[in-house]
C-alpha cells in the first residue's frame, strides 16, 4: 500500500478520501508537465508533427481503457463540451423526450434541458427510490421501464456521481438499442477506476473529464463517439480537424473532409502541449495498474469501513450496486452533519458532502491508516 502512496506527493498528515473531487497528481505526471513547460521555452523544439503525435498516442491509450477503436476517440476540454457535442447531434425527427436520473450532474442535465427546449422535447426524470433496501436494483428497474419508443436519448453517468450507485450499462444499452434511443454516458466518475467496454454496453457517446479518475490535469478530457456520429456536426471548425491538417504548406487548400472517425469532434488546439504529455503519463500508469486492479484494491481497503457503517446504523448501498471506489454514507439519526464535518476537518480527513450523504472516494494512494482515521471520527460522532 505504501508503495502506491509514494508515487504521489500527498502530505503524510492528511487522509485524502476525496479522489472524486479531484485526483492528486502522480509524480510521473508532474514531471511530464515540467518537461512540457521547459520544451515550450524554445519553440523551435516543437515541430509540425508534434501538433498531432502526442494527441494520437493519448487517444490510443484511452481507446485501450474503454475497449474502443482509436479512430472513434476525440480530445475534449471538459465533460460538458463532450456532452454538448453528443446531444447537439441527436436526431430531431424521432422521439419526444430525453431521460435523465434524479440529481444527475448539472452539466448533463443542463445540456439535455437546452436541447429539449430548442427542439420541443421534454426531460423525463427517473427518481431515485426513497428506500434503503434494494435501492440500486429498484432504480435500475425503473430506468429500464422508462426507456421506450418515445425516448430520443438517455443521458446518464456510469455511476451516480453523488452516491456511487452503479447503473447496469449493458442492460440499459440493450434497451436503448431495442427502442432506437441514443445512449449518452458521462464516465467522469468511474472511467479509470472501473472497467468499461463501450461495445458490450452499446454506448453511443462516452465523455470523460481527465482530472478525476484518469489522474490527469484540469481542463483535459477524452470522449468516445460511435460510428453513428461519424457524419455529425462538430461544435467548432478547427483547422486541425480537417483531412489535410498535417500538411502545413497546404492549409489554405480548403477541404470539406474531416479527420477520420470522431476526429471532427476534437477541441481546437487539441495539441495542448502542456496538458497532453501529462494526460499521456497518467493513462500509461492507469493501464499498467488496470481498472480491475484498482477496483479490487479499494474494495478490500473499504471493507472495515463498510462493516463499521452497517454495524452502527450508517447507510451504504448494497454491494451489487455500490461502486467500490466511490460511495455515499448516510448518517443515522442523532448525528449532526455540521458537527461531523467539523470533526473530520480537525482530523484532516477529507471527504465530500453530496446530497444528504457523505461521499467517500478511494484510490491506490489510500491506506488502512486513512480508513481507520475516518472510522475513528465516525465512532466518536456516535
Amino acid at each position: 500500500m505504501n508503495h502506491y502512496k509514494q508515487l504521489f506527493q500527498l502530505p503524510e498528515a492528511i487522509h485524502y478520501l476525496n479522489a472524486a473531487y479531484m485526483s492528486p497528481l502522480l509524480r510521473s505526471v508532474e514531471e511530464a508537465g515540467y518537461q512540457a513547460l521547459i520544451k515550450k521555452r524554445n519553440p523551435t523544439q516543437i515541430k509540425p508533427v508534434d501538433f498531432f503525435t502526442t494527441a494520437a498516442r493519448v487517444k490510443g491509450l484511452f481507446a485501450q481503457l474503454v475497449q474502443a477503436s482509436t479512430q472513434q476517440i476525440a480530445i475534449i476540454p471538459s465533460a460538458s463540451y463532450g456532452l454538448m457535442t453528443a446531444i447537439k447531434n441527436l436526431p430531431t425527427n424521432q422521439g419526444s423526450k430525453v431521460l435523465v436520473v434524479s440529481d444527475e450532474f448539472p452539466s448533463g442535465y443542463y445540456t439535455a434541458e437546452r436541447w429539449c427546449l430548442e427542439h420541443g422535447q421534454s426531460i423525463a426524470v427517473v427518481p431515485a427510490p426513497e428506500v434503503h433496501s434494494e435501492r440500486g436494483a429498484l432504480w435500475n428497474q425503473q430506468i429500464l421501464a422508462a426507456i421506450d419508443d418515445s425516448c430520443t436519448a438517455i443521458v446518464i453517468s456510469t455511476i451516480h456521481w453523488a452516491d456511487g450507485t452503479i447503473f447496469d450499462l449493458e442492460t440499459i444499452g440493450e434497451a436503448c438499442q431495442k427502442h432506437n434511443c441514443h445512449f449518452i454516458v458521462d464516465g467522469t466518475q468511474s472511467v479509470g477506476a472501473m472497467p468499461i467496454d463501450v461495445n458490450t454496453c452499446r454506448i453511443d457517446a462516452l465523455v470523460c473529464a481527465g482530472y478525476k479518475w484518469m489522474m490527469g490535469p484540469y481542463a483535459s478530457g477524452l470522449a468516445y463517439y460511435s460510428k453513428k456520429y461519424n457524419h455529425g456536426k462538430p461544435l467548432e471548425e478547427s483547422w486541425m480537424n480537417r483531412a489535410n491538417a498535417e500538411n502545413f504548406a497546404a492549409l489554405t487548400n480548403y477541404t470539406s473532409e474531416y479527420s477520420e472517425g470522431a476526429g471532427r469532434f476534437n477541441m481546437g488546439e487539441f495539441s495542448s502541449f502542456n496538458l497532453m504529455p501529462m494526460l499521456e503519463a497518467a493513462l500509461i500508469q492507469l493501464l499498467e495498474w488496470t481498472p480491475e486492479m484498482i477496483t479490487a484494491y479499494v474494495d478490500e481497503l473499504a471493507k472495515p469501513l463498510i462493516a463499521f457503517c452497517k454495524a452502527n446504523g450508517f447507510w451504504v448501498e448494497e454491494e451489487d450496486y455500490r461502486a467500490k471506489h466511490l460511495f455515499s454514507i448516510g448518517l443515522p439519526s442523532g448525528i449532526e452533519r455540521t458537527d461531523l464535518l467539523k470533526a473530520l476537518e480537525e482530523a484532516q480527513v477529507y471527504v465530500s458532502v453530496r446530497g444528504e450523504g457523505i461521499r467517500v472516494s478511494l484510490h491506490l494512494f489510500n491506506t488502512q491508516e486513512d480508513i481507520q482515521a475516518f472510522i475513528d471520527v465516525l465512532s466518536k460522532s456516535l
